[in-house]
């Protein structure tokens, strides 16, 4: 991690409370002034963090951007070396795991894009991918799945979701047909499931689970065939909790 990141990481880690420079240049081992380079930085790529004399820097609540460092904040300590990639925007989070998968990539990985330009769903329908979303792509091996049955492994990514949700908001979605969420008859959330098996022995190699989630999307803005049929789990500027904490969440469930 760079000054940026462990400074980020501070921030993410203690949002309730303000953190000292001087403290901050302690845990990160650099000296204030790299710590006050870092806080500009980071103000200028668009997080507002409060400042306040004797006392330090704190996160505003209001703030929330997907970050590696945001969800590594989340998550328990023997989760945080867990590979996570998040990138701005991605054809889909789904192919970009498996292309790690096919690579090699470990048990966990997880793939994060803000926006989607070719999101898809079952049968190649197309998951409109929009900013306010949450998109994101999971490796998992099959030697440490208790079950590789496609509908076992689709319910546990589900329930995953679906208890996250419950345990950070309250709010219980339901599962309607074999992987889609629903929250009062409207969908919030469609689950992907596609695998990689050798081809000599058909063994099963690696299973990618992709999840996409109206977090607090601007509905009105979905296609009309969508729109009617869909809803966030928040309403715009409404949400309780940041995506980053919901991303930890549902990590630490599948994992």
């Amino acid at each position: 991690m760079n000054t940026s990141e462990k400074v980020l990481f501070l921030l993410e880690s203690n949002k309730d409370i303000y953190t000292s420079g001087e403290e901050m240049a302690r845990q990160c081992g650099v000296s204030r002034n790299a710590v006050w380079k870092a806080i500009r930085d980071l103000r200028e790529k668009g997080y507002v963090i409060e400042a306040v004399s004797n006392k330090g820097y704190k996160l505003s609540a209001d703030t929330d951007i997907i970050s590696v460092e945001g969800i590594k904040a989340g998550l328990p300590e023997d989760l945080r070396k867990v590979d996570i990639i998040v990138y701005d925007s991605l054809d889909s989070t789904s192919d970009r795991a498996k292309e790690l998968a096919m690579k090699g990539a470990a048990h966990g990985t997880v793939v994060v894009a803000v926006t989607q330009t070719g999101g898809r769903g079952r049968k190649d329908h197309s998951f409109f991918s929009p900013e306010g979303g949450l998109y994101m792509s999971i490796i998992l091996k099959p030697e440490v799945l208790h079950d590789t049955d496609s509908k076992a492994v689709t319910s546990f990514v589900g329930n995953a979701v679906i208890n996250s949700i419950k345990e950070l908001t309250g709010i219980e979605p339901y599962v309607e047909g074999i992987n889609d969420l629903y929250v009062k008859e409207k969908k919030i959330c469609g689950i992907l499931l596609e695998s990689g098996s050798e081809f000599d022995s058909n063994t099963l190699q690696w299973i990618v689970a992709g999840i996409g989630l109206n977090f607090d999307s601007d509905i009105s803005s979905f296609p009309e065939d969508v729109k009617e049929r869909a809803s966030g789990l928040f309403e715009k500027g409404k949400a309780t909790i940041t995506k980053n904490m919901l991303i930890s969440k549902i990590i630490e469930k599948i994992l």
